[in-house]
């Protein structure tokens, strides 16, 4: 049974760690998703998964329609977080970002995005 849980030991919260993973990370666009994935390497360890959203204020100056977002993006990588670590691996830093000053009209589009992000990093 797949886990659809997003505890609290998983969420992409230190500034240290959102620091190292904007210093040492490596940046994937699909639509209007991008993401900045650390993996875990021998001269860079890291611990365990993590995972973070962030929308900006650039596009969104209501926090209700970023808050909003924000949930949709959580909710992709909970459901499909079997794709997510079988795409990126089991250890890896990674941030989600919503580019674009259109709010997304379905989850499904969103969800849509994501699975493409994934898919592209496998090949």
């Amino acid at each position: 049974m797949t886990n659809f849980q997003y505890p609290r030991a998983e969420k992409l919260k230190k500034n240290t760690e959102i620091s190292l993973l904007f210093d040492k990370g490596k940046w994937r666009t699909s639509g209007n998703l991008r993401i900045i994935i650390l993996k875990d390497k021998p001269d860079l360890p890291v611990e365990s998964a993590r995972f973070g959203v962030s929308v900006s204020k650039r596009y969104f100056k209501r926090a209700v329609h970023r808050n909003r977002i924000k949930r949709l993006l959580r909710e992709c990588y909970r459901l499909n977080k079997d794709l997510f670590k079988h795409a990126f691996g089991e250890k890896t830093m990674a941030m989600l970002f919503w580019v674009s000053p259109q709010m997304p009209p379905k989850f499904q589009d969103v969800e849509e995005q994501f699975i493409k992000l994934c898919q592209l990093q496998k090949k």
